[in-house]
């Protein structure tokens, strides 16, 4: 079968892609721009990659075209599969149907720590002997694919509550049935589809309908928007995960060993299991890990098995990856979306490096952020760095300079050249430079490496 998928570029779509070429499809894509290291990981596959859409991308005609949620009426290409009657279905649906549908699914959903907490599973599962298929938002690097099928038992799926098609407007998760379900946290995003957190909390409330009575739902002990959730009703026994305080009375429970949470003893019912010590940082991967542990327990891992699995664990690309050291000075990628997960992630690596000097530079890129959701919240979020510039993109919606002007340590620049050039000059030995968007940022990465490099001569 010739599969022909309409946004191939993004994360859930390209891993669809690379899963319907394991099951032995021709597969094609169009997107708009398709940048590393998705583009890299569907050339590898064989999945050839068109730019931008046109009707002349579906000649010959492709039996079935799989449509990403990112596109709508008026695209040339999805008039052209509603003209000439093409069958098509969206993303989520051919999952579900295609590969979920006869699997254990363990879903992994939330505002944050999706794609790391789906990662830490497969990865508990994986050395656990089980072979679990998966696809996440992003490529762990203990597997170095964002999807794969797997065994015929077990698929993690990393589950997003944005929409799922044009056509079909319910969130994507609820198409996918989780015998098994983390639901780590719940904050107010996506502000393009949804008006309100209530909203969010109601598609949220749909998942939980969709989850078995034998089934098992994991949240933390401590978030009212989840809270809420649950009592719209819930069916299926419930287990709870804390970090700190009341550790006794928890389900789950991380006592931490270390302050940067590199160290943490695991705790069910009270009952030590082990302690996971690994290479990273942040109380938010503590609280991850107990969901992951959590979650793979309902399958059969024993609990300290998957405490002592995860010292061997690997983060995720883009989750503070470290991309470069120069002269001391050492380079980061993160993915980052919303303040929370800034505050968080900078949090955790201010543990880590202590005093030394960590600047932050952020291009607010998602659909949220561009639109000024968070405005008022990001001068916080960006508190546990020494200094910070925001990228004044062209299409930025608001003017970065309503947080510059709270704090003398947050500067504005309107093009990434004039970031470059400032960390040519002002980096120093010791520097922790993070660069944090949910895209390419234009390539600041290499483009700031070189510069470095280019200054030490």
């Amino acid at each position: 079968m010739h599969i022909h998928i309409l946004g191939i570029g993004g994360s859930f779509m390209g891993g669809l892609a690379i899963m319907a070429r394991q099951l032995g499809h021709r597969v094609t894509g169009s997107d708009q721009s398709v940048y590393p290291p998705m583009s890299t990981q569907l050339e590898e596959q064989g999945i050839a990659l068109m730019q931008g859409y046109g009707a002349s991308h579906l000649e010959p005609a492709p039996d079935l075209v799989i449509i990403g949620n990112a596109l709508s009426r008026g695209n040339p290409e999805v008039e052209a599969v509603l003209n000439r009657g093409l069958p098509y279905t969206s993303g989520a649906a051919w999952l579900y149907d295609f590969v979920l549908r006869t699997r254990w699914v363990l879903a992994v959903a939330g505002t944050h720590g999706k794609t790391t907490t789906a990662s830490m599973l497969t990865w508990i599962l994986e050395q656990a002997g089980l072979e679990p298929g998966f696809l996440v938002g992003g490529i762990p690097l203990n597997f170095g694919l964002s999807a794969r099928l797997g065994g015929d038992r077990f698929f993690v799926i990393e589950a997003d509550e944005y929409d799922t098609a044009f056509f079909d407007k319910r969130s994507k998760f609820v198409h996918y049935r989780p015998r098994t379900a983390i639901l780590n946290n719940l904050e107010y995003d996506h502000a393009d589809i949804f008006p309100d957190l209530a909203a969010i909390q109601r598609q949220f409330h749909h998942l939980v309908r969709s989850v078995p009575g034998e089934g098992l739902i994991i949240v933390p002990a401590s978030d009212a928007s989840l809270d809420e959730v649950l009592r719209m009703g819930c069916w299926t026994p419930v287990q709870k995960t804390r970090l700190e305080g009341d550790v006794e009375g928890a389900d789950w429970a991380a006592r931490l060993l270390k302050p940067d949470a590199g160290r943490f003893e695991v705790l069910r019912a009270g009952r030590s299991c082990g302690e996971v010590a690994w290479e990273l940082t942040g109380t938010h991967n503590a609280r991850n890990a107990l969901s992951a542990i959590a979650a793979a327990a309902h399958v059969g891992v024993a609990p300290n098995e998957a405490v002592a699995l995860l010292g061997t664990f690997r983060n995720v690309k883009r989750r503070l990856e470290i991309r470069a050291e120069i002269d001391g000075i050492t380079l980061y990628d993160d993915f980052a979306h919303h303040p929370t997960a800034i505050a968080t992630t900078l949090e955790g690596l201010r543990a880590r490096v202590g005093d030394a000097r960590i600047i932050a530079i952020l291009e607010p890129r998602s659909n949220t952020m561009r639109m000024g959701v968070h405005v008022d919240a990001l001068g916080g979020s960006l508190a546990a760095a020494d200094e910070s510039i925001i990228y004044q993109a062209p299409d930025l919606g608001w003017n970065a300079e309503r947080v510059a002007a709270a704090s003398d340590r947050i500067r504005v620049s309107h093009s990434i050249e004039s970031i470059v050039e400032r960390l040519r000059h002002e980096a120093r030995p010791g520097d922790h430079i993070v660069f944090m968007s949910n895209g390419g940022f234009g390539g600041i990465h290499v483009r700031a490496a070189e510069a470095l490099r280019e200054r030490v001569g």
